[in-house]
């Protein structure tokens, strides 16, 4: 467990940039817009980024806490770095591809000071036109990804998206919330020693709410409180790799939490769906994926 000193009621927001100029303005601009400036630090992870992030925040954003990495560690292991230096009680881990409209600590605070037995809370995330965002996920497993992918599905469609939105009105609780805005306390992460940086990429969140479910504690997700996510911004440039990643993290995740049968049956799976693949495009990516399962 880190020790560290924490600040009764400050948040300690720790984001972990990759190349973000395109969406670092209007995410940090729109922190210092909404939210009180004695309420909050920032803490900037920046992950060997290639653009002008790091110019831009120094010339413009000076009093951000950055740390800037020798290379790209991922994202997991990105916020646990800027974990290392929070003062906050509690933890506000967001992407740089979002952008807040309003003040949403008040409600999530109080949310969770009056809730022990919650670990972790998700807030609703919107698209830039304001449309509603799928932002949690049931747990991570053969029949909770058929879940998942139905869900996703039903929301590329107008009336099925509207009935789901409907369903999330109130605040429920969740196995999962995406990594995109998530909101903990400081003493909890820790103890459950951060993300799992084994996870370069994907699941690490998924990972991380499961185990403090383990700890029994609640996932909860409120539509109380919301924001803007952009989303795919940062792997969108790289889609092949991370399609690569994503099937890593995917096999580590449940070799780590599900039976073996569901090992097997994913790898199964990943096996007759990539070699296909690969015979039809000679995508060597397929062909990457295919040696995961081998691995």
């Amino acid at each position: 467990m880190i020790e560290q000193e924490c600040t009764t009621g400050l948040i300690s927001i720790i984001l972990v940039n990759y190349n973000g100029i395109d969406v670092l303005p209007d995410c940090l601009s729109s922190i210092e817009k909404f939210i009180p400036e004695h309420n909050y630090e920032i803490i900037l992870v920046d992950n060997a980024s290639e653009d002008s992030s790091i110019d831009f925040i120094t010339q413009n954003f000076p009093h951000i806490n950055l740390i800037e990495l020798s290379k790209n560690i991922g994202f997991g292991a990105g916020n646990n770095a800027g974990v290392k230096v929070a003062k906050g009680e509690f933890l506000f881990l967001l992407n740089t591809d979002t952008i807040l409209t309003n003040n949403i600590f008040p409600h999530i605070i109080e949310l969770m000071s009056r809730n022990s037995d919650v670990g972790i809370i998700g807030p609703k995330l919107l698209f830039p036109d304001l449309s509603f965002q799928i932002s949690f996920s049931p747990e991570i497993g053969i029949k909770g990804e058929s879940k998942a992918r139905k869900i996703h599905e039903d929301a590329q469609e107008k009336d099925k998206l509207s009935i789901i939105e409907q369903d999330f009105q109130e605040i429920k609780e969740v196995d999962i919330v995406v990594g995109a805005a998530l909101f903990m306390r400081t003493n909890l992460f820790n103890l459950l020693g951060g993300f799992d940086e084994n996870f370069f990429m994907y699941f690490e969140e998924s990972d991380l709410c499961q185990r403090v479910r383990d700890k029994g504690f609640k996932v909860l997700y409120t539509p109380h409180a919301s924001l803007i996510h952009i989303r795919g911004h940062s792997v969108n440039k790289t889609s092949n790799k991370m399609a690569v990643e994503y099937r890593r993290s995917q096999i580590y995740y449940y070799q780590k939490h599900r039976p073996s049968w569901e090992v097997l049956t994913l790898k199964i799976y990943l096996l007759v769906k990539f070699l296909s693949e690969y015979f039809k495009t000679f995508n060597p990516y397929n062909l990457e994926i295919v040696k995961l399962v081998f691995a």
